[in-house]
């Protein structure tokens, strides 16, 4: 990953819940750059190029204002819309080249299970922590399955890592978890339904014998 994606941006001098909302309906999302013991900057992201850049949520950009001035930053967080999932306000941290940085990347699954029974398998971790250089951040790492079978793990010590990166996880943490598939057993539906209408059949049964009694009776 590179920081070739450049996005111009605005200095932002209005702030407040109403400033922000005016600055999302002329297309803009409001972000924060902290980092390196500076105050922080304010600013105004274009949203398009904005929201497809932090699809991936370890994007390196390049925010470039007004003035010429350049930042390079890392989403730390991303607030969105509840429900529109629309991006609403950024928190990026600048980072420089050459820098350490630590980022949550996603696990790839490689491989298949053992075929000798019903298998399958659990990712007890989806994403794990990582350092890597701030210019050179991998996508994803990688754990493979080839072979495993019902209770096998896949520990953080078994995650293929690129060269350069450092796994912030003990070693004994568990990734991912094999398992026999157990089926459920529902029974037979209609046996069931049998054993229900004979119980109809008896409840009707002793109504009819009470009747007859009562009737006597008189």
């Amino acid at each position: 990953m590179s920081d070739k994606i450049k996005l111009r941006v605005t200095r932002r001098t209005d702030f407040g819940k109403g400033a922000a909302r005016q600055a999302r309906r002329a297309g803009m999302i409001p972000a924060v750059v902290y980092g390196h013991g500076v105050d922080p900057i304010h600013l105004l992201l274009p949203a398009r190029e904005t929201t497809l850049a932090v699809r991936n949520p370890n994007a390196l950009l390049t925010v470039v204002t007004e003035a010429g001035e350049e930042h390079m930053v890392l989403p730390k967080d991303i607030q969105r819309h509840p429900l529109k999932q629309t991006v609403e306000h950024l928190d990026l941290i600048e980072v420089r080249r050459g820098e350490k940085v630590v980022v949550d990347v996603p696990v790839e699954v490689e491989g298949e299970v053992s075929t000798e029974v019903d298998t399958t398998y659990v990712l007890d971790y989806p994403t794990v922590p990582l350092e890597a250089e701030a210019t050179h951040l991998p996508e994803s790492v990688t754990i493979s399955i080839e072979g495993r079978g019902p209770g096998e793990h896949v520990y953080a010590t078994d995650v293929q890592l690129p060269a350069g990166t450092v796994l912030q996880l003990e070693d004994e943490i568990v990734i991912a978890t094999v398992s026999e598939v157990v089926e459920q057993d529902l029974g037979d539906t209609s046996t069931q339904e049998e054993q229900a209408a004979e119980g109809e059949e008896t409840e009707g049964a002793e109504g009819e014998d009470s009747g007859e009694a009562e009737g006597s009776e008189d």
